[in-house]
């Protein structure tokens, strides 16, 4: 069973995943009937008890699906070694019969190997022969003897009980953070049945990065938003809270301003008001959808898809296209990779080794400082030729205030455009999270020359401030594509605005 996460679904037809259009919902609605306080209490023990048992239901699936992998190996290594086949006692003479003699020190020492070795050889000559021994003989070894069938099948059921765990266990901890990612996914309409281990190692794993953000951020603002419509220091405590996270102006004004008028129409306890908060970031960050974005991104099948990647030097462009590169094989897509990089060095053979790494073939140049336009040319006329579903071109960093440089992305962009008429043609911005606010700058000129689509949010490993997603929503308008918590060939994952704010509100 393997999880497409272009789709984010499972590539099989026994079970049937969330679809894109459930997927693409933000979240649900959090105003409820008034209940009483008792009522209140059951009904979210009840619902902790179901958490519970889903999470749990999930967890021995997963330990299922990593025990099958072991013993299917072993199932199939024991077909193949096959037992020595040996005459039964009914069809050999006891005349041929090899009587039973005693053995010196000397073979008593032999190694278990060794007697192994000598038994197959000398049980295979005994088979093709033994009609035709006229009688006993001395001297005969150990191996020789009747009982050696018997201590083969012994070595035999030793070796596969070594090999076969008794019991294999998943390589995930039913711990916390095991626990707040199945409840992500339940609340996303999965079954127990489909959960996979990478969903619950990627979630984990951005739960952690973003740990540093959230450490204490969640406690702090249900302090300050528990106490009814916000005051004017409240308003205060929560701009530096978001302005700390690297949310930017703009987002923070946003936030509060929608968060205050909720506050002034109905007074909500805490748990309440960080609910409806995590509602506002998400539809803060699906609003590009809404405008001229779809939320689908993924490769059309069975055509020409060209990803093109820009950004400044540092942010991650080369992992980046290994990572899409891994992910767009294990999603079964026909991938290249174009390594338009040349002025860097050893950027050519790093792109390579990533595409080693997947199986996938790079389109370079053998020169040194040739012209990356002439590669990506090339590119595009193999992954015609080919059947390509999905290139992906990777570029030289650059600062957005040198003009030539940008000029050549300018260029770049051009030639894919003339020569890929009808090919689906994407430009994602790859921003390292650690940055902050300065790589809003850089993205408003990368817009203008590449023509961005999109933008891959990088290194958020537990260094950098997850509120720089919202800041790059809300002053660029472009939507977040994929985003990296981690050195991994698995650490890309596409962007998902409920997972991205549970991980960052979640306390």
């Amino acid at each position: 069973m393997v999880f497409n996460w272009f789709r984010r679904k499972f590539d099989t037809s026994e079970s049937e995943p969330v679809t894109d259009t459930e997927q693409s919902e933000a979240s649900v609605e959090i105003e409820a009937p008034a209940v009483s306080e008792d009522e209140q209490a059951t009904t979210s023990q009840e619902v902790a008890t179901d958490y519970l048992a889903w999470a749990k239901a999930a967890y021995q699936n997963i330990q299922q699906q990593q025990a099958a992998l072991p013993v299917a190996a072993s199932e199939t290594e024991s077909l193949t070694v096959e037992p020595i086949e040996t005459p039964t006692e009914e069809s050999i003479d006891p005349a041929t019969t090899v009587p039973d003699l005693e053995i010196g020190s000397a073979t008593e020492n032999t190694t278990d190997s060794t007697v192994e070795q000598q038994s197959v050889a000398a049980s295979n000559d005994r088979i093709s022969t033994v009609d035709e021994i006229p009688a006993p003989v001395a001297d005969v070894p150990i191996w020789a003897r009747d009982d050696r069938q018997q201590r083969l099948e012994q070595l035999k059921a030793t070796a596969i009980e070594t090999e076969t765990p008794a019991a294999p266990a998943a390589d995930v901890d039913l711990d916390d953070d095991f626990l707040w990612s199945a409840k992500v996914l339940a609340d996303r309409g999965r079954t127990p049945e489909q959960v996979s281990l990478d969903e619950i190692n990627w979630l984990k794993k951005l739960r952690q990065g973003l740990d540093k953000t959230r450490r204490g951020f969640v406690n702090q603002l249900k302090a300050l938003i528990g106490q009814g419509p916000l005051n004017a220091d409240a308003v205060e405590s929560i701009e530096t809270l978001l302005l700390q996270a690297d949310v930017g102006v703009e987002a923070t004004d946003y936030v509060i301003e929608t968060l205050q008028a909720k506050l002034r129409q109905e007074s909500l306890p805490p748990d309440e008001a960080v609910a409806y908060l995590k509602q506002i970031l998400c539809d803060l960050l699906d609003k590009p959808y809404q405008e001229n974005y779809t939320q689908e991104f993924f490769p059309n099948p069975n055509q020409l898809n060209i990803w093109l990647l820009v950004g400044v030097n540092g942010v991650g462009k080369t992992t980046t296209i290994g990572k899409l590169a891994h992910m767009s094989q294990a999603s079964g897509y026909k991938c290249l990779i174009a390594a338009g990089d040349t002025f860097r060095a050893a950027a050519v053979e790093q792109v390579k080794v990533w595409g080693q790494r997947s199986g996938i073939e790079v389109i370079a140049n053998p020169g040194q400082n040739t012209d990356p336009a002439a590669v990506v040319f090339d590119a595009i006329s193999a992954a015609r030729s080919r059947g390509t579903e999905l290139l992906l071109v990777d570029t030289a960093g650059r600062l957005q205030n040198k003009k030539n440089l940008m000029d050549e992305l300018s260029k770049i962009r051009r030639i894919i455009d003339k020569q890929s008429a009808n090919a689906r043609i994407e430009s994602l911005l790859v921003l390292d999270a650690t940055l902050g606010q300065n790589g809003l700058r850089q993205a408003q000129v990368f817009a203008e020359a590449a023509k961005l689509s999109g933008v891959v949010l990088t290194k958020l490993d537990g260094t950098a401030k997850g509120g720089v997603a919202l800041a790059v929503v809300q002053q660029l308008g472009l939507p977040i594509r994929f985003i990296g918590a981690g050195e991994g060939i698995e650490d890309l994952r596409p962007f998902s605005s409920y997972e991205f704010v549970e991980a960052l509100l979640s306390g």
